[in-house]
């Protein structure tokens, strides 16, 4: 018998996903080392989560045409919707331009069209402090894109004051709950809501590498982490209580280093719901911890797993 859900009192929808779905590491861990060809990485995530962060969103504007093809590539999944970032012109530069913001827009025009776009992250650098200047640049932002359901992401300690929880709520935006390495004065791991949307980001805690600035480091390394049980259960526990507050959670998963979100993804689904939940071959295989949580025996069994370091 299933144990009982962690969430059995809450009223809250809560969409557990991995944030980006194009890295090169997730062949044949996440994804399968020989593809078909009409196989598609976003298609394979929508077997097994309700919801994924789209990244590319944030290094430049979306193509129609492109988002168009993802929501083909979803729709065997009903409850699949998107979240993505904002384009970083608008949250880590300056200058963006009244072009910009109209591609922007015409990117994400299908998925709003389509009601696929639940949540558009606006994510700021922990370099981002609370002042008067750049609260203005968050109160801006808030105006510019307050036709779309909103969240935010600040990582420096500096903004938990009342003043901003009061701006997000005002604004009816929402707070981006994280876990990330606690180095400095570093946002620390919390369960707020100030909208109807609730937002968690999970980053991983590799405390050695997260501000390296030696070149030789590859930038994976920063989300080369995997959660251990314990503090799944601790997110778990703030997920709940965030869930009893909001209409929707979004929890995404950003350790992406060999398939380490995927994994802890479904290891919260697992915990969250209190049941078994569906997990790709290719990556038990790679992390036999999941056999335990499964649904289904694997396809094709394998001996001699060799999990990735």
């Amino acid at each position: 018998m299933a144990r009982a859900s962690i969430l059995s009192s809450s009223p809250g929808k809560i969409l557990v996903g991995v944030a980006g779905w194009s890295y090169a590491d997730w062949a044949g861990i996440v994804y399968p080392a020989r593809r078909s060809r009409d196989f598609h990485e976003v298609a394979c995530l929508a077997q097994y989560f309700d919801t994924v962060e789209i990244n590319t969103s944030f290094y430049q504007p979306l193509r129609p045409a492109l988002a168009e093809q993802w929501l083909e590539r979803v729709a065997g999944n009903p409850r699949f919707t998107f979240t993505a970032k904002l384009w970083q012109k608008f949250t880590h530069q300056t200058g963006a331009t009244a072009d910009d913001e109209r591609a922007v827009r015409q990117g994400f025009a299908p998925l709003l069209a389509a009601g696929k776009l639940a949540a558009l992250l606006l994510q700021f650098p922990h370099s981002f402090h609370r002042t008067p200047e750049n609260t203005a640049v968050v109160e801006k932002l808030l105006g510019q894109f307050g036709d779309y359901p909103l969240v935010v992401e600040v990582r420096h300690g500096s903004w938990n004051h009342a003043e901003y929880y009061a701006l997000l709520k005002e604004r009816g935006a929402g707070f981006c709950n994280l876990d990330q390495p606690l180095v400095g004065r570093a946002m620390a791991p919390s369960e707020r809501a100030t909208s109807a949307i609730g937002y968690v980001r999970l980053h991983g805690r590799r405390y050695d590498t997260w501000f390296s600035d030696d070149p030789a480091l590859p930038r994976h390394e920063r989300y080369n982490y995997l959660y251990g049980d314990e503090e799944l259960a601790g997110w778990a526990a703030r997920i709940s209580k965030l869930a009893r507050q909001t209409r929707t959670t979004w929890v995404i998963a950003n350790n992406h280093f060999q398939g380490k979100s995927a994994v802890n993804a479904l290891q919260l689904l697992h915990l969250l719901t209190g049941a078994k939940v569906r997990v790709p071959d290719v990556l038990r295989q790679h992390y036999p911890q999941l056999e335990a949580i499964a649904d289904a025996p694997a396809e094709e069994p394998t001996l001699f797993p060799n999990p990735p370091r």
